[in-house]
């Protein structure tokens, strides 16, 4: 099975080789036919602390790294199979 790979904004990175990442996804409300906004916060492994709040990165599932982490950080741009 595919890994997924999500691109969200780095809105924390205060933890030691961790970086919170916030996904937005976007839908069209079944009753009311608005768009709606909803987020998700997922924790990231970073290796290399190399990423700040405000970038835009992608993270890709993997097995879990601890409690909380079950995303890596791919990069900054979408990586080519």
């Amino acid at each position: 099975m595919p890994k997924r790979i999500l691109q969200g904004l780095v809105v924390s990175d205060k933890q030691d080789k961790t970086v919170v990442v916030k996904v937005e996804r976007r839908f069209t409300h079944p009753l009311l036919k608005k768009t709606v906004r909803r987020s998700k916060r997922y924790q990231a492994h970073d290796e290399g602390n190399s990423f700040k709040v405000g970038d835009q990165i992608f993270i890709q599932e993997s097995a879990p790294i601890s409690k909380s982490k079950r995303w890596v950080v791919v990069g900054t741009e979408l990586p080519t199979s």
